[in-house]
């Protein structure tokens, strides 16, 4: 068997990135904290970024579930006279 390293500090190939993120660990943060690549040198945190891509496999922003609409809270009119530092705060 052929295996071609992601990440030579730790030792971790490209099987095992894909086995984590076919396990839900879908961000080159997540796979560092399963098995420490990216998290010595650096160097390949871009090859995990092209190997978790945007598959199937991971859920993405657009397969969440939507969120509930946040109601909108109006803003309260200006004290005249405030200085317009203390308009910004009161925001």
């Amino acid at each position: 068997m052929n295996r071609v390293y992601v990440c030579s500090c730790f030792g971790i190939t490209e099987g095992q990135v894909k086995q984590h993120a076919a396990d839900g660990r879908c961000t080159p943060r997540q796979i560092a904290s399963a098995c420490k690549a990216g998290t010595d040198c650096g160097s390949c945190v871009k090859r995990i970024q092209a190997l978790l891509g945007r598959g199937d496999g991971c859920v993405t922003r657009g397969r969440l579930e939507p969120r509930q609409a946040v109601p909108q809270v109006a803003e309260a009119p200006e004290a005249p006279g405030t200085p317009a530092p203390l308009r910004r705060l009161a925001a």
